[in-house]
């Protein structure tokens, strides 16, 4: 009962206008990493990496160009697991900052420049997404295992 009431609440809170405040973020200029992964529908690996590749991969590219991304990797793993704990690809990010990261950034203006077919671009990234069973993002915080 107590769930629902407090579920309750926060929706009230939320319809009136009210924000949650956001965990702090360091803006030091340090780079911020995430990691995002992929569960494919099964039989649809291969072309979830093929239209990653050819939809995603060059914004992310043209970012790091721009500066506001430093890197970006792609791992798959090697053997299999659990169903409850597959993934098919893991794409880390490391943006220049957590400022990089967090903020609103203009994506659709490159989306425009590198695919003109705005209609095309469009059906595929829909695709991409509709054969995943599952997407998560992980923003990764460094522990200094020297500290006392």
């Amino acid at each position: 009962m107590k769930r629902y009431l407090c579920a309750a609440v926060l929706a009230l809170f939320l319809a009136a206008g009210g924000s949650l405040p956001m965990p702090a973020q360091s803006t030091s200029g340090q780079p911020f990493v995430v990691e995002y992964y992929y569960k494919a529908k099964w039989g649809s690996a291969d072309e979830f990496f093929r239209l990653f590749k050819k939809n995603h991969y060059p914004l992310l590219k043209k970012q790091v160009a721009l500066g506001r991304m430093l890197k970006v990797t792609m791992e798959q793993p090697r053997y299999h697991s659990t169903e409850d704990g597959r993934w098919d690809y893991r794409v880390t990010i490391v943006f220049a900052n957590s400022a990089a990261a967090n903020e609103p950034f203009d994506e659709d203006t490159l989306k425009k420049q590198l695919y003109p077919d705005q209609d095309a671009y469009a059906r595929e990234e829909q695709r991409r997404f509709a054969i995943l069973d599952a997407h998560w993002d992980v923003p990764l915080k460094t522990v200094d295992l020297e500290a006392k």
